[in-house]
């Protein structure tokens, strides 16, 4: 699904495969894949880990930062921290992976709630401003995600706006135009 909404902060309790925790705000300047995966979830396995590492190995770091995301909506009494990083030394995962916050409410992480997640793995891409462009629950096809990330390197970042002169005489600000000034209290 395309989407165009800022991403939310990650709500995360742990960072596997980082000597510091990531944050998306940290991360502006590069588009974010981020996949949210289950240690026991078969499609994970077959095909949302394989995919994460895909990214990694085919785009540059400076460019894209591939995130795990480790969200545990059932089998809570054995999804350990000590079983998830023993998952990631055979699986071979190497980029960092956060584990989400569990809930005081039930068994939907929060990061996995607040971004409305229908479950694992799931593949979302932030783009190089923090936002939200791509939110996919399933297999995702690997040409398809890949020209979607070419899309969002290609585009521009927008330069942050100037605030509008202020007249020293009123106090007010000024944003003039060919069409015409607009007074900005």
């Amino acid at each position: 699904m395309i989407v165009n909404h800022p991403a939310p902060e990650l709500q995360v309790s742990a960072w596997i495969n980082t000597s510091q925790p990531l944050s998306l705000a940290a991360l502006r300047g590069k588009v974010v894949a981020l996949y949210a995966f289950q240690m026991l979830c078969p499609g994970c396995v077959s095909h949302g880990i394989p995919q994460a590492n895909l990214i990694r190995d085919t785009f540059d770091a400076e460019d894209v930062a591939v995130i795990g995301l480790h969200s545990v909506f059932e089998h809570h009494d054995v999804m350990t921290r000590r079983a998830l990083e023993v998952f990631m030394h055979e699986y071979r995962i190497k980029f960092p992976v956060a584990v989400d916050m569990p809930s005081s409410n039930g068994p939907v992480p929060l990061t996995m709630e607040q971004y409305q997640l229908r479950g694992t793995p799931s593949l979302l891409l932030i783009d190089r401003q923090g936002k939200l462009r791509y939110s996919h629950f399933g297999r995702a096809g690997d040409m398809q995600v890949g020209a979607l990330i070419g899309q969002l390197l290609a585009e521009t970042v927008a330069e942050p706006v100037a605030e509008p002169a202020t007249d020293p005489a009123t106090g007010l600000a000024a944003d003039c135009s060919g069409e015409g000034c607009a007074i900005h209290r």
